[in-house]
């Protein structure tokens, strides 16, 4: 059997529509990646979103990392030292096929983001959306989960830092801080009030 032969039976006789299907897939896979704007048309026809696109980092590729910090208010007031929200774990080789864990970092990207998309219009838009509210709650969960120690503490702030990952030439930059919110869900709503 030549060559021609053998090419030419790829897209005739039984599964050839598979076979065609299959290819015209990873052509349009592949031309989807590119990054000129005219292989965005292919994307544009894909309604069914059957073409995965793998371009992580485009148009703009990340360029920080954001954490959040917080500390707390006692009631002498006096404030602790800013403590991270540790919510990344470190990795594993299994979390490359099961990573279930990974939903935290994700939620703090996600609050970090609404936070950022909002900021430029002030702070009583900031406190008025979801994620800031998330955020708030969860610190007074883990601060109220000192038990004791948590008995002595009036209220918390806490601070969107960005940093430049594992480069350690810069330092990390505030970029929002909170005002304190009192620690008690009654006195927060009075405060509100």
């Amino acid at each position: 059997m030549t060559l021609k032969r053998a090419a030419a039976g790829l897209f005739t006789g039984e599964g050839a529509g598979w076979r065609i299907a299959g290819a015209a897939m990873l052509l349009g896979t592949l031309a989807i990646q590119h990054p000129n704007p005219t292989f965005n048309r292919m994307q544009l026809k894909d309604t069914f979103s059957m073409l995965p696109n793998w371009r992580f980092f485009a148009p703009t590729p990340a360029m920080h990392d954001y954490h959040f910090v917080y500390r707390t208010l006692a009631a002498d007031g006096s404030t602790s030292p800013w403590q991270g929200v540790d919510v990344i774990e470190g990795r594993k080789p299994w979390q490359i096929a099961w990573f279930p864990t990974r939903r935290p970092e994700k939620a703090v990207f996600d609050i970090c983001s609404e936070i950022l998309h909002v900021i430029d219009k002030g702070f009583p838009v900031v406190v008025r959306t979801a994620g800031y509210r998330t955020l708030t709650e969860y610190l007074r969960a883990t601060i109220l989960d000192r038990g004791e120690e948590a008995a002595g503490i009036r209220g918390f702030q806490f601070a969107l830092a960005r940093a430049t990952g594992y480069d350690t030439a810069q330092s990390p930059e505030m970029v929002f801080v909170s005002p304190y919110t009192p620690l008690h869900a009654r006195a927060a709503a009075a405060v509100g009030a």
